[in-house]
């Protein structure tokens, strides 16, 4: 029977004993996981959240479920959650998952495992978020109007970054978020307002699962449909690149389907007015990553000053007394998040937003088009992926893209050009400091945008 061992505070002697003799694999394993944030930096020592026992560890299979905190020189402390399978052996089938083998503490001479690849374990998940589960801490829930059947094959999505999925048959899939926080997490919230204003681009949520820590509660995952036999964006794009097709047709499409989400979500959620006392500080703030970028990228800095004026001219126009509205937004939006279904209808998917930036961030409402300088800046890296030179392919999509979005808005992004070559100019910024820390290859591909933004005369 599951139990909760411990809550961050609580005085469980079997607690501290079960991280100490987890910490010295976690401390080599966790690193390696593609969706540690905190790599470069070693990790200095673990603080236990909340642990759980779904199964016994005296069994068989044991299964914990924890939240971490990773303590790193320089952080606070990313919080995490892992899925741990304990298991005398583990059969070859399960090799990839192995964490190590338990030396010290209650699971000594055991081997522990992330169990999100282990079939058993994933059954468990999705028959608490079935049966609205309250497990120790944690609570599951369910929208009472989509069944959730039972006897579901799963199956460990492995091309994931920031987060992990488990697909059910061919039915449901299971996101669950790695690194967490506390608060409201948008890729719950955004996705239950839009399916309350019945906007069909972007799946509901069918059951989501949480917990609540020393009164502070957290998002873990969420079920929600799955698109049999969808094709991500970036994927479809570079297909047709290497075919030598053009994506006019679904930019367009793409554009409309972008333009009926933000409608939605103005109209389910609160919009603001954007005047010169709201500019200045997002102004500010851009004119602040530059300066960083230019010190941390050289090849950057003779092109500051041009970029430096996309964000004044921003500045400049509120002065003037213009306004804008700002909503809620998906926050990091581009190809990837973007699911074609075979009859041709695009849904957007994964509104977590950056990762990168503080969730409080994550969930102020900001100007529309900065949706759209990020959809642009994709369009210009899937031209640079493709082996064969494709000129103007990147070009014809923006405009298709901006275009199907003026069908469905009633106004079309390129009319207000100083608002979206700040937003883009700041986001090629950004990747321009990404690839040089972590895909120096990859560079020229935002340079390339950077030189074109940093243009008096942009097209």
């Amino acid at each position: 029977m599951a139990k909760t061992v411990t809550r961050s505070g609580g005085s469980g002697t079997t607690s501290p004993a079960l991280l100490a003799s987890l910490d010295p694999l976690l401390r080599e394993w966790l690193p390696r996981q593609r969706w540690f944030a905190g790599k470069g930096r070693p990790v200095t020592g673990f603080s236990l959240v909340a642990a759980t026992e779904l199964l016994p560890a005296g069994s068989r299979l044991g299964l914990y479920h924890l939240l971490l905190r990773a303590h790193q020189p320089d952080s606070a402390g990313d919080r995490y959650q892992l899925l741990i399978g304990v298991r005398e052996a583990l059969p070859p089938r399960l090799a990839p998952a192995l964490i190590g083998h338990v030396t010290q503490g209650p699971l000594a001479g055991r081997t522990v495992y992330d169990a999100l690849y282990d079939t058993r374990p994933t059954e468990l998940l999705l028959e608490a978020l079935r049966s609205r589960a309250r497990i120790g801490a944690l609570r599951c829930e369910r929208d009472p109007e989509q069944e959730i059947r039972s006897g579901l094959v799963p199956r460990l999505m492995t091309a994931e970054q920031s987060n992990s999925s488990v697909v059910y048959g061919d039915t449901f899939i299971l996101k669950l978020f790695r690194r967490v926080a506390p608060g409201v997490n948008p890729d719950l919230e955004l996705p239950l307002a839009l399916a309350r204003e019945g906007c069909p681009r972007v799946p509901a949520p069918t059951a989501w699962m949480e917990t609540e820590v020393d009164g502070e509660s957290y998002v873990l995952g969420v079920l929600q449909p799955y698109v049999q036999g969808a094709t991500d964006g970036w994927e479809l794009a570079l297909r047709e690149l290497a075919k030598g097709e053009d994506f006019v047709a679904e930019a367009r499409a793409l554009g409309r389907a972008t333009a009926e989400v933000h409608g939605a979500l103005a109209r389910a959620l609160p919009t603001a007015t954007l005047g010169p006392a709201q500019i200045q500080p997002m102004v500010d703030g851009m004119v602040v990553r530059l300066e960083a970028a230019a010190q941390a990228v050289p090849a950057l800095r003779p092109y500051a000053p041009a970029l430096r004026t996309a964000f004044t001219a921003l500045a400049d126009l509120a002065a003037e007394g213009h306004t804008w509205t700002a909503q809620r937004v998906h926050g990091d939006l581009h190809l990837g998040q973007c699911l074609r279904a075979p009859s041709g209808e695009w849904s957007l998917i994964d509104f977590e937003g950056e990762p990168a930036r503080p969730p409080a961030e994550r969930r102020m409402a900001q100007p529309a088009v900065r949706d759209v300088a990020g959809m642009l800046r994709s369009f210009d890296y899937a031209a640079h992926s493709c082996e064969r030179p494709a000129p103007g392919w990147a070009h014809a999509c923006r405009a298709a893209y901006c275009s199907g979005y003026a069908e469905a808005a009633g106004r079309d992004p390129r009319t207000d050009p100083v608002l979206l070559r700040a937003f883009e100019t700041d986001k090629a910024v950004y990747e321009v400091v990404y690839e040089a820390r972590h895909r120096p290859d990859w560079l020229p591909v935002p340079l390339s945008a950077i030189h074109r933004l940093a243009s008096p005369d942009l097209p």
